[in-house]
């Protein structure tokens, strides 16, 4: 890499634009950026950085764009540089604000990105740059592959900052590390180390699954071999070599010892059949003889119930025949009854109509009230011909309300332009200070918007912070809590164990038998068997606190691991958000999102009050228009309200005389005729009342003569013996079913077969039921007992066979997991053979090492005057730490070897720029070996002597024999003396600037 001119614009402290010759600046090799603290020499190598990774060095997130840069001109970067012999520009520029093109205020411009590239034209013979890509990521990869290396190593190789090389140098082995794991990308080491331990544990979960499955194999043979002597030559589960052949054995002599059980089950099954076939038969032959001894009886007391409603059926058969001579006579008393209800309807519509009417009128004959009619029809004609008159009025009432109407409008008009123009002047005054002030807001708020999404970032990174902090804490707890349950669950456990084994004479003597040898002794005597102990715990329970702890234990394993990740999450956490409290930085947030809103709601109205200005303009020309017309307009009303006032007076004396009482002449007409349709009504009402009446008395006559010549006594008593069709059919079904009834059990008590049962001794089907029941329950017994003899037999010899397949299985797995968790210890350090207890990742780390040592001790002695040499120590470390990646330095004076944290201040510099030089040349070859022109090395040599900074400085100057420019940034003034070429950073109130200085000037 070698840089050929940087251009940079409104960035960092420089407000405005500066361009550095690096082709003139690094001629002679070497160079020196000076200026006074906080100038900005660091800034210089910051724009390098932004220019090919697109941001700056380290995690912080800097402010790009320059405080004291004009508004007009945007943040921007340009790098002119060749890599990997390739010629090329890089422009970028963040998102900023920038002026609006139009009118007040500011807008985002969007971050953009441009790389070109050098090349040669043959057609011209010319040199010409070409666009190579515009997109962020596609520059990004592009520039990465040319250099070999990431943002981070490029920062460690390129810029050598002497304060972390220092804490390198003096870093105990896991933190020196955690920097070379990065620089080398050596994480796929480990990746194997992680691939072999998941592996391991893979291999070690098969395995004990596969034991698992044998030793519960060994429990379900336990369990299905319930009723046998299954504990004598039991295989001891704590024995893994010794189980698969022994519980093979077992479980074969159990299957052969269930087939001789199934045998004689069966032989007892069959004889309980036969004797259940016996007793069926003869419950079937005395269940036959008790219902035909139940039917005959049933019969005779359903016929005497039957004689006992004879007289009932009498009085219904009498009904049923007055009922259908009754029948003849319903057209007749229907008549009768239409013809009175028509009268009495007619007698209420008559009275209705009476009541409406006013005295004389309700007491009137019909004729008479026909009269009256007549004459109120002939008053309602000479009172519908004033209609129009009044018409008339009421248009004019309607008249004098709008020209009233009007001229109150009018005169409220000329009220509201006289009181408008007198407060135009103060509104005026008042909107042009809000428009001032809104276009001062709309500058402040780009400035508290950048602040705020500071703060922003700075809120996200303390609120992880502070979670991954409170999951920490809740997987202690978790880790605590499934800690406590393991010691628990352990304990019951072993104390379960115990109290079986003490009580395991009682659990075999569950099995004893008289006559059945006993397992222990052989006797076939048991005089004094063992009682269980209250609360005995059996073989059941002893497996199921084992298998609670062995849940326990995982569940702990889960909650180290979880927690561990926690940790690690959090550590990670920290080193991004620092340790500013949370509440700080929100209570920081919130004041700024405040302010912003208060500001940005005073910018939002110069839109508004720019309006309300061009409107206020407007309505004054309105208001001085509507205050001319609305005078001229309201004289014209108040002359034309005078002359219609004095029609409408005229005219309301005429309709006065004209109406009697009635509100107007309508209702007055409307009365009259309301009235004749009244008379009308009462008049044709008295007339049908009288036609009805009758009618009634005729159909009332027809009714009683018929209902004589049917034997009735009255009309009405042949009314009452009427019946609906609904009680005709039941009275008639009813006599029908009673004959029915009587027919057929009569005929069931002739049947011979029946009366022949009845004749002989009650039947006793209980007893019958009996003993076919106690036949069925011994049958059931031996069925049952046989099933689970064939059950047992089947089930262990299913077992049997699955107990042969998992016994094979064992040994492949016990040697796949011993192969492969030797081979992690190995890697993991953890073996005995490996005696250093290094780790894979840490030995090709220690090999790097050694290079750097290597390379760095070239210039160390140098700088040193031959006193001091870096030297790796690969010993092994105290207390069970890893080793591999240790430092020490050889003193030459003593012979000895020290401390890296014994070297003085100035010592510790050069030494470690010496370890940064020889970073940097193994970093470069890992990186393919491409060339890096140009080196950069920040501050660290005020800490040595006049003597050592000479010899410093000669190595330095070796840089240039191999091609190389070297750029120092400091502000010791010696450097100036010693270094010809110059790049001076001056700082001043409105912004840095730089200035190239020959030794001359200087």
């Amino acid at each position: 890499m070698r840089l050929h001119s940087l251009t940079l614009q409104a960035f960092g402290p420089f407000a405005g634009t500066h361009t550095i010759d690096f082709a003139s600046l690094t001629s002679e090799g070497l160079f020196l950026l000076h200026g006074a603290t906080g100038a900005g020499k660091s800034t210089v190598f910051d724009a390098i950085c932004y220019a090919l990774y697109g941001k700056t060095p380290g995690d912080r997130d800097q402010l790009l764009r320059s405080d004291h840069a004009a508004d007009h001109l945007l943040t921007e970067i340009t790098l002119d540089v060749t890599l990997s012999g390739r010629r090329l520009e890089i422009t970028r520029s963040p998102r900023q604000p920038r002026p609006k093109a139009r009118g007040t205020g500011y807008t985002w411009h969007n971050a953009k990105a441009l790389m070109r590239e050098l090349k040669h034209d043959d057609t011209t013979g010319q040199d010409r740059w070409e666009a190579v890509s515009k997109a962020h990521d596609e520059i990004g990869d592009h520039l990465q592959a040319l250099l070999g290396m990431s943002r981070d190593q490029f920062c460690q190789v390129v810029l050598l900052p002497q304060n972390q090389f220092t804490q390198f140098l003096r870093a105990k082995a896991p933190a020196r590390k955690d920097l070379l794991s990065k620089l080398f990308r050596t994480s796929r080491f480990t990746g194997i180390d992680t691939w072999l331990l998941n592996r391991s544990r893979e291999a070690e979960k098969d395995l004990k699954a596969a034991r698992s499955d044998v030793i519960s194999l060994i429990d379900r043979i336990h369990q299905a071999a319930t009723g046998l002597d299954h504990e004598s030559g039991a295989p001891a589960t704590d024995d893994p070599q010794a189980l698969p052949d022994a519980a093979l054995t077992w479980a074969t002599s159990l299957v052969q010892t269930a087939t001789a059980h199934l045998e004689t089950a069966d032989t007892q099954t069959q004889a309980a059949a036969a004797d259940l076939a016996v007793q069926q038969a003869h419950e079937r032959t005395v269940d036959l003889l008790h219902r035909q001894q139940s039917e005959h009886r049933t019969a005779a007391d359903q016929l005497a119930q039957l004689e006992q409603q004879a007289p009932r059926q009498q009085h219904i058969t009498d009904q049923l025949q007055q009922a259908r001579r009754a029948a003849k006579l319903a057209a007749v008393l229907h008549a009768a009854h239409t013809a009175d209800d028509e009268h009495t309807r007619a007698e209420i519509l008559e009275r209705q109509a009476r009541d409406t009417l006013r005295a004389p009128h309700t007491t009137a004959s019909a004729a008479e009230l026909a009269t009256a009619e007549q004459q109120t029809r002939a008053q309602a004609t000479l009172v519908e011909a004033l209609l129009p008159q009044e018409a008339a009025m009421r248009q004019m009432a309607q008249d004098l309300q709008q020209l009233d109407t009007e001229r109150q409008a009018l005169a409220a008009d000329q009220l509201e332009a006289g009181e408008w123009l007198g407060k135009e002047p103060g509104r005026r005054a008042e909107l042009a200070a809000r428009l001032h002030a809104a276009q001062r807001a709309e500058t402040d708020s780009v400035h508290q918007q950048t602040s705020i999404e500071d703060l922003q970032r700075r809120l996200t990174a303390a609120e992880q912070r502070d979670d991954r902090l409170a999951d920490v804490t809740s997987r202690e707890k978790r880790w605590e809590s499934a800690d406590k349950t393991v010691g628990e669950a352990a304990q019951a456990y072993i104390t379960l164990r115990r109290q079986r084994t003490e009580g395991m004479a009682a659990e075999l003597a569950e099995d004893l038998a008289e006559g059945t040898p006993c397992p222990v002794c052989g006797s076939c005597l048991h005089p004094a068997k063992a009682a269980p102990h209250p609360g005995q715990p059996t073989r059941e329970d002893e497996q199921k606190a084992e298998t609670r702890h062995l849940k326990a234990e995982k569940t702990r394993e889960d909650a180290a691991a979880a927690l561990n990740e926690a940790r690690e999450l959090l550590a990670q956490a920290r080193a991004q958000a620092g340790d500013t409290p949370l509440d700080d930085i929100q209570t920081l947030l919130a004041s700024a999102q405040t302010d912003l809103e208060a500001t940005l709601k005073t910018a939002s109205d110069a839109g508004p009050a720019s309006m309300e200005l061009a409107a206020l303009d407007r309505d004054h020309t309105a208001m001085t228009d509507q205050a001319t017309t609305a005078g001229e307009h309201l004289a014209a009303r108040n002359t034309a309200y005078d002359h219609l006032t004095t029609q409408l007076a005229d005219l309301q004396g005429q309709l006065d005389q004209a109406r009697q009482q009635a509100p107007s002449i309508t209702d007055r007409l409307n009365d009259l005729n309301r009235t004749a349709g009244q008379l009308k009504t009462a008049a044709t009402a008295a007339t049908t009342t009288l036609r009805l009446e009758a009618e009634r008395v005729l159909r009332a006559d027809e009714a009683e003569t018929a209902a004589h010549e049917q034997n009735f006594p009255t009309a009405h008593a042949a009314e009452e013996a009427l019946l609906d069709d609904a009680a005709l059919h039941t009275i008639e079904e009813e006599i029908k079913s009673f004959s029915h009834q009587r027919a057929v059990h009569t005929a069931t008590l002739e049947r011979p077969v029946l009366a022949q049962a009845a004749s002989q001794p009650p039947a006793d089907l209980e007893d019958a039921r009996r003993l076919n029941k106690t036949a069925a329950q011994r049958h059931t017994d031996a069925v049952a007992a046989t099933t689970a003899a064939r059950t047992r037999h089947d089930q262990l010899t299913e077992l049997n066979t699955r107990l042969t397949d998992s016994t094979q299985r064992l040994h492949p797995l016990q040697e796949a997991y011993d192969t492969v968790h030797h081979l992690h210890e190995v890697i993991h350090g953890t073996s005995t053979s490996n005696r250093d207890r290094m780790e894979l990742e840490a030995y090709v780390l220690a090999a790097r090492l050694e290079q750097i040592v290597d390379a760095a001790n070239t210039r160390l002695r140098l700088m040193s005057d031959h006193r001091y040499t870096l030297a790796h120590s690969d010993d092994r470390a105290s207390n069970g730490a890893r080793s591999g990646l240790g430092l020490k330095i050889t003193d030459a004076w003593t012979g000895r070897d020290r401390a890296t944290d014994t070297l003085s201040g100035g010592e510790s510099f050069f030494a470690s720029l010496a370890l940064a030089l020889g970073l940097a040349d193994v970093v470069t070859y890992e990186a393919g070996g491409r060339v890096l022109d140009t080196l950069f090395i920040d501050e660290g040599f005020g800490t040595l002597d006049d003597d050592t900074l000479h010899q410093v400085l000669d190595v330095l100057d070796s840089l240039r024999a191999h091609d190389r420019t070297v750029g120092l940034i400091s502000h010791v003034p010696e450097l100036r003396r010693r270094i010809t070429s110059q790049l001076h950073v001056r700082k001043g109130t409105d912004g840095s600037t730089l200035h190239p200085v020959s030794h001359i000037a200087e």
